[in-house]
């Protein structure tokens, strides 16, 4: 699958608004599985009324938190900033962008730990059973500004470039929340940039996720087969979707 067919399409249709396409799918997908990786009780149809609507009808029962109703609608324009600057370098500006767009308007934003629009400044880690340490807030610009020197003097971007760039991102764990939802729409459009196979873990993939994460040090092969696993996943639906011939104006 051409990955600059899959990029030009996602952008086209972006503007469109038409339903039911590589661009509609996507959103969809990325947000429902990305915040429910984080703990969302979104299910992925409410996901969808919320992207289509704006609205959903809950059942009798549910309890609905408003910061998943926010940050649902929030990755979908999280999803377009990505894509309105998807052949831009990577920078610090950029990344301290894509998480105050993801937490805007949520409980979070009003709380001064978590510091959204800046970086964290309170020390957080990853997980709770076989912890990972992560950056202390002191050091987070410092870390951010190494990682982006050593991935942004890459003369070709490889997707192991990219899983280990989200690897160190995720160590450094540079804001107070969003860090893995910020991360993977960065892999997204990096593979975009590079004309990689972009793709979109799972939650039903999360143990695997993690897995990888944390032993990436001992075993980076895990990580990546989960990687390109999703990949395999992405490209299937592209296939269905875009089997057809672009037609310019």
């Amino acid at each position: 699958m051409d990955v600059q067919k899959i990029k030009h399409e996602l952008v086209k249709q972006k503007e469109s608004k038409f339903k039911g396409n590589i661009y509609h799918f996507s959103q969809v997908n990325f947000s429902y599985n990305s915040n429910k990786i984080e703990g969302s009780r979104l299910t992925e149809e409410q996901t969808e009324a919320i992207f289509d609507t704006s609205s959903f009808i809950p059942k009798s029962d549910d309890v609905i938190k408003l910061d998943d109703l926010t940050e649902a609608k929030n990755h979908f324009k999280l999803f377009d900033y990505m894509l309105d600057n998807v052949d831009k370098p990577l920078s610090k500006e950029m990344m301290i962008e894509m998480n105050k767009i993801l937490k805007r308007n949520t409980s979070d934003e009003d709380d001064p730990r978590y510091n959204v629009g800046g970086f964290k400044v309170v020390p957080n880690i990853i997980g709770l059973v076989n912890v990972i340490k992560t950056s202390d807030p002191k050091d987070v610009e410092k870390d951010i500004d190494e990682l982006l020197t050593d991935y942004l003097k890459l003369e070709k971007v490889t997707l192991e470039d990219i899983i280990n760039f989200h690897v160190r991102f995720e160590r450094i764990h540079p804001f107070g929340d969003g860090n893995g939802r910020v991360g993977r729409m960065i892999m997204f459009k990096e593979c975009l940039k590079n004309n990689i196979m972009p793709f979109i873990i799972l939650d039903k993939d999360r143990p695997y996720y993690m897995r990888g994460l944390k032993e990436y040090d001992n075993d980076k092969q895990y990580l990546i087969d989960t990687i390109k696993y999703s990949q395999d996943v992405y490209e299937d639906v592209c296939n269905g979707l875009l089997d057809f011939e672009i037609k310019e104006d």
